[in-house]
């Protein structure tokens, strides 16, 4: 089993479902006591968030791929970024290891695909939903990705760090975002993509008629995948 290097706590919420995940995977592909081989990075994420904040990516970037190289060092054989938005600096973090790092987006490209879908709604911070750099990947691999107006964005936005990333699942709030996603599905979204790891807290598969897409599951899965490879 290779080693996998978690960078987490970005938030921790979504981090513990990532080891859940994981975990559970291990076991359950190889029984008995079998769990995951992990090193693990989890920040503050009020720090990581403060630099969002202030555009001050390429500092946050230097950050994580320095911590990346000090998982490599450590033993990590691969680098899971447990993040939907910090992939923004992915290239600054690959370009200071020399083992796989397994991107977000093309691990979910890679489940929208085995759908036969090429239509998604894209769900996620504004940095996720109006930057290149997740949208224009699924877009690179083939699939027609459409985000809501920006009201809308603002919203979904505002419930991921006023809300989810600090524990609180609202009721009102779920049902703004599934009138959301209903309004995406009449402009022809075939599925969601869930682009920010809390969102699955808030909005599960039970939820929705079509395929959704929870791209912590789906980069969890794609870390065991790679680990047992």
């Amino acid at each position: 089993m290779k080693t996998i290097g978690l960078l987490g706590g970005m938030s921790w919420e979504s981090s513990i479902e990532y080891e859940r995940i994981i975990n559970s995977e291990i076991r359950r592909r190889l029984g008995g006591v079998h769990s995951a081989d992990l090193l693990i990075r989890s920040y503050n994420f009020d720090d990581i968030e403060a630099l969002q904040q202030a555009n001050e990516w390429h500092r946050a970037g230097a950050l994580l791929a320095a911590d990346a190289a000090r998982l490599e060092a450590s033993g990590a054989d691969l680098i899971v970024l447990a993040t939907n938005t910090m992939h923004k600096v992915a290239p600054q973090i690959e370009s200071e290891i020399t083992i796989p790092f397994l991107h977000i987006a093309d691990a979910t490209a890679d489940a929208v695909h085995r759908t036969g879908i090429d239509s998604v709604a894209l769900l996620g911070t504004r940095y996720t939903m109006e930057q290149d750099f997740y949208r224009g990947r699924l877009a690179d691999r083939g699939l027609d990705v459409m985000v809501p107006g920006p009201a809308d964005r603002v919203f979904i936005h505002d419930v991921i760090f006023d809300e989810l990333v600090q524990g609180r699942v609202m009721a009102g709030s779920k049902q703004r975002f599934l009138e959301i996603i209903e309004g995406l599905y009449e402009r022809g979204a075939e599925g969601v993509v869930a682009g920010c790891t809390e969102i699955e807290l808030l909005v599960t598969p039970d939820d929705l008629d079509r395929p959704y897409f929870p791209t912590t599951r789906i980069h969890a899965i794609a870390a065991v995948d790679a680990a047992l490879a």
